[in-house]
């Protein structure tokens, strides 16, 4: 199994802003993609579609208010389903740290190096969100490639 790994540090922030950006619809639907629904509380399903491409169904394991938010991939594409991601957020002085990881792939094949990449990239528009209150979530998102 490989894992995505990525350290972000928001600077003048809360834990709580950065868990209410991972929890509610709103907040989600301001960095990662505009057509997000569900319920981001521990049970809940969150439901993200990315037109004209697909989207993905999550499973929230666990969201414990300002620490951390755990999905189980139910649905999308084949190399996403049952992986875990997990979002740990702690305060370190000035900044607030979001330890992310995308775990479970079965092998690194392409598609995965892909999702890295735009994970880093919706992670920086999670970033800009907090510090801003501008988030460049898809449509309006950086593309990479022609998979979006």
């Amino acid at each position: 199994m490989v894992d995505i790994l990525h350290r972000v540090g928001m600077k003048d922030a809360t834990p709580r802003a950065v868990y209410e950006a991972l929890t509610t619809v709103d907040g989600l639907a301001a960095w990662w993609t505009e057509d997000t629904s569900g319920n981001g509380e521990t049970g809940g399903k969150l439901e993200f579609r990315f037109p004209p491409i697909g989207g993905f169904d999550m499973a929230v394991l666990e969201a414990q208010p300002d620490e951390r938010v755990r999905w189980e991939v139910t649905d999308g594409p084949e190399e996403w389903i049952g992986t875990t991601i997990t979002w740990d957020v702690q305060k370190d002085g000035e900044w607030t740290i979001l330890m992310f990881a995308h775990e479970g792939w079965k092998e690194p094949v392409p598609f995965m190096h892909h999702c890295s990449t735009k994970w880093a990239t919706y992670l920086m528009s999670l970033k800009s969100l907090i510090e801003t209150g501008e988030g460049a979530p898809a449509p309006r998102d950086v593309l990479i490639s022609d998979w979006h």
